[in-house]
């Protein structure tokens, strides 16, 4: 059972006969041994240090990555970024998603395949344009894993589940940069995919904060890719603090 169809499911339960129905659900789930999948945490990022602390922490389940972060941390040229892909896949033991550059069916084709041979980790970032869902269905007649980028859309998504792709990226933090609510639209698309039993996971991207992590568990997102800041920035609370400097306070007076 797809986690989004799982969410749906509970939701439908928790609307008809409340609190009582949802927990009910979730037994019989857990009674039956039926899969539940926890929402996967990727870093978005090309820095090999923060990949690593991150994969540190026990946490990280894969990596997004794209032209803008190479170029942020000094990566550029064919071979170079080709090579950090490949680093990154040897830190990691999850999904890597390396993007191409090119705008065409035949380029985006060519590049993917390339890129595919590099690592079995590897996930061919695409856009959603035209020859990109185009590329999304060969790619998913081949095997090959992809991750649709660049989606703001319910109807976008629509297309690249439709066309097989193995992940769909909608950029929540670009949405709310418009003034719209980047968390309506991975709603959206959790109800449709669960209506059709798509098997595409929801890879909520562009993440702006530690807020934006929860919103995106709420409602039921497969997977969300953020810097290592706002991941971070999870463990932060001030009660933590308080209650752990007052811990070390008390034994620090019973043993001094």
């Amino acid at each position: 059972m797809s986690s989004s169809l799982l969410i749906l499911q509970v939701r439908k339960q928790a609307k008809v006969g409340g609190r009582c129905a949802r927990y009910e659900f979730l037994h019989f789930l857990f009674y039956h041994k039926l899969k539940i999948i926890v929402m996967k945490f990727f870093i978005d990022t090309a820095n090999l240090d923060e990949i690593k602390e991150a994969n540190d922490l026990g946490i990280l389940d894969g990596v997004t990555t794209n032209p803008s972060l190479m170029a942020k941390d000094g990566v550029t040229g064919t071979d170079a970024i080709l090579k950090r892909y490949v680093d990154i896949c040897n830190i990691v033991d999850g999904d890597v998603s390396a993007e191409v550059i090119a705008t065409d069916f035949a380029g985006i084709v060519k590049e993917g395949e390339n890129l595919a041979t590099l690592h079995k980790n590897i996930v061919v970032k695409v856009p959603m344009i035209k020859d990109g869902v185009k590329a999304l269905k060969y790619f998913s007649d081949q095997g090959i894993r992809t991750n649709c980028t660049l989606v703001f859309s319910a109807g976008q998504a629509i297309l690249a589940a439709k066309a097989g792709a193995t992940y769909v990226s909608p950029f929540m933090g670009r949405i709310d940069d418009i003034s719209w609510d980047g968390t309506d639209l991975i709603d959206q698309m959790v109800e449709i995919y669960a209506n059709y039993g798509f098997e595409t996971e929801i890879l909520a991207a562009s993440i702006r904060s530690p807020l934006h992590i929860v919103k995106c568990a709420e409602i039921g997102a497969d997977v969300v890719t953020t810097p290592l800041k706002s991941i971070m920035a999870l463990l932060n609370h001030p009660l933590t603090d308080v209650g752990l400097e007052k811990f070390l306070a008390d034994y620090k007076k019973g043993n001094s």
